[in-house]
C-alpha cells in the first residue's frame, strides 16, 4: 500500500510541477500533507508508525543519499573560490542557531539541557530545497544563491556529529560516547578512502568507464561507502558526505556524470521519507503538544536563525534585501526530519517529546518557506527591474547634462 500511494502521489507531483515553479505551492508540502491525510491517525491508509521497520530504513538511505549528493555540490575548489558569506553562515550562524534555538527549547519548552542541546542540533541545518524559487531564479543575486546552496550542502554534514553527541548524552550511555569518536573516525575514513581509490583506478591504464556506465560511476561509489559503513559500524551520514565531497574534489568528471542522475535518485527517496514523515503525524499528534510547545516552535523559526545571521552577517558588505532572505530562508529540511526519527528511534527518556516539538517545527517551517519562496524571488526581480530603471534614466540624464552637449 505504501509503495502505491506513494506511486500515486509522486505523478500528482510530476504533472503539478510546473504550476509549483510558478506558485507558492510545493512538492515537500504535497507530501507531506498527502502521508498526513494517508495516516493510521487520519484515514488509516497506510499503516506506519515509528516502530516500523521502514521509517528507520528509508529514513537512513533518504539522509545517506541526501548527504552524497551535498557533499558532491561542495568540493573544495568550490569551497575555496567562494568561501567569505559560507564561511559566516557555517562559522558564526550555525553554532549560533543552535544555541539560541537550545535556549528557546530550555526556557520556552521547558527541556532539560541534554535534550535542549539536541534539539538544537536536529534543528540547526537547513534545505534550500523548500525554496526552490529563490535558490533557482537567476534574478537573485548570484552570492545570495551561492551562500544558500554551500551553506545547506555542508550543514548537514557539520551537525551531525553534534546530533550524535547529544543523543549520546541524552541517554546518559557514557560506553556510547566512547565509541562515538572511533565511529566518526572510521566513516571518515571510509568516505574519503573508497572514493579516492576508486577515482585512482579509473585513472590507471588498466580501468575506464564507458559513457553509459559513467553515471553508474559515483552510485557504485556510494553504494560501496554504504556497505562498508554498515560492516564496520562506522558513522554512514558522515562518510557518505565525505565521499560526496572527495568525487567532487578528485573526480569532476565522474561528478558532472552523475550529478542529474543521482540528485533524482536523492529527490526520490527524500520525498518517500516525507510521505512516510507525513503520516506519524496528527491532528491527535498536534493536539498533544502544549502551547508552549508551539510559541518554542514559531520562535525557532522567526528568531532562532535570523538572530544567528544578522550576528554572522554584520559588516559582510550584503545588502540589507539579501541579508533579511539570508536570515529567513533557513527551512527546516530533510536532514532535520531524519534526525528526529533517529531521536525517536533511540528511545531516549524525552524522545516522545523531542520528536513532537522537531516535527511540529519542520511543518510549520516547510509550510511557511514554500510558501514565501516565490514572493520574495519576485521581489529582487521587481527591485531588478526598479534598479535597471533607475540605472537608465541617470545614465540619460548625465548625457543630456554633459559639458559636451548642445544645449549648454
Amino acid at each position: 500500500m505504501l509503495l502505491l500511494c506513494f506511486a500515486l502521489v509522486l505523478l500528482a507531483a510530476v504533472l503539478l510541477s510546473s504550476l509549483a515553479h510558478r506558485t507558492v505551492l510545493s512538492t515537500a508540502v504535497l507530501f507531506l500533507a498527502a502521508g498526513f491525510a494517508l495516516g493510521p491517525e487520519t484515514s488509516g491508509v497506510l499503516d506506519v508508525t515509528p516502530e516500523s521497520p521502514i521509517v528507520a530504513t528509508l529514513a537512513e538511505l533518504a539522509l545517506f543519499a541526501v548527504l552524497f549528493t551535498d557533499g558532491m555540490r561542495v568540493g573544495w575548489p568550490d569551497l575555496r573560490t567562494a568561501w567569505r558569506l559560507p564561511g559566516r553562515a557555517l562559522g558564526w550562524g550555525l553554532p549560533l542557531t543552535l544555541i539560541v534555538t537550545a535556549l528557546l527549547a530550555r526556557y520556552v519548552a521547558g527541556l532539560d539541557w541534554p535534550e535542549a542541546l539536541l534539539i538544537g542540533a536536529v534543528l540547526a541545518p537547513t534545505d534550500p530545497v523548500f525554496a526552490a524559487a529563490l535558490v533557482g531564479n537567476d534574478k537573485v543575486p548570484a552570492r545570495l544563491r551561492h551562500l544558500l546552496n554551500v551553506e545547506s550542502g555542508v550543514n548537514d554534514g557539520l551537525a551531525l556529529p553534534f546530533v550524535v553527541l547529544f543523543l549520546a548524552i541524552a541517554a546518559h550511555d557514557s560506553l556510547h560516547l566512547s565509541e562515538l569518536g572511533t565511529e566518526l573516525v572510521v566513516g571518515l575514513v571510509i568516505g574519503v578512502a573508497v572514493p579516492w581509490l576508486a577515482l585512482r583506478l579509473e585513472k590507471s591504464r588498466f580501468f575506464a568507464a564507458s559513457t553509459a556506465y559513467e553515471p553508474l560511476n559515483a552510485v557504485a561509489i556510494g553504494l560501496l561507502v554504504l556497505a562498508l559503513g554498515k560492516v564496520t559500524h562506522g558513522n554512514l551520514f558522515l562518510a557518505a558526505f565525505a565521499a560526496g565531497v572527495t568525487v567532487a574534489t578528485f573526480g569532476p568528471r565522474q561528478r558532472e556524470a552523475f550529478e542529474h542522475f543521482g540528485e533524482l535518485v536523492a529527490e526520490l527517496l527524500k520525498l518517500a521519507a516525507l510521505l512516510v514523515f507525513g503520516a506519524l503525524i496528527s491532528l491527535e499528534f498536534l493536539g498533544e503538544i502544549p502551547w508552549t510547545g508551539w510559541v518554542f516552535a514559531i520562535l525557532a523559526i522567526v528568531v532562532a536563525r535570523p538572530l544567528a545571521l544578522w550576528v554572522s552577517f554584520l559588516r559582510s558588505g550584503l545588502s540589507t534585501r539579501e541579508q533579511v532572505a539570508a536570515m529567513w530562508f533557513g527551512p527546516k529540511g530533510f536532514a532535520s526530519v531524519v534526525y528526529g526519527l533517529l531521536v525517536l528511534e533511540a528511545a531516549i527518556p524525552a524522545a516522545d517529546e523531542v520528536f513532537h516539538l522537531v516535527a511540529l517545527t519542520i511543518v510549520l517551517s516547510i509550510v511557511a518557506h514554500s510558501s514565501t519562496d516565490i514572493v520574495v524571488a519576485r521581489s529582487f526581480e521587481r527591485a531588478g527591474g526598479y534598479q535597471g530603471w533607475r540605472g537608465a534614466l541617470r545614465a540619460a540624464t548625465r548625457r543630456n547634462t554633459s559639458p559636451g552637449d548642445s544645449s549648454n
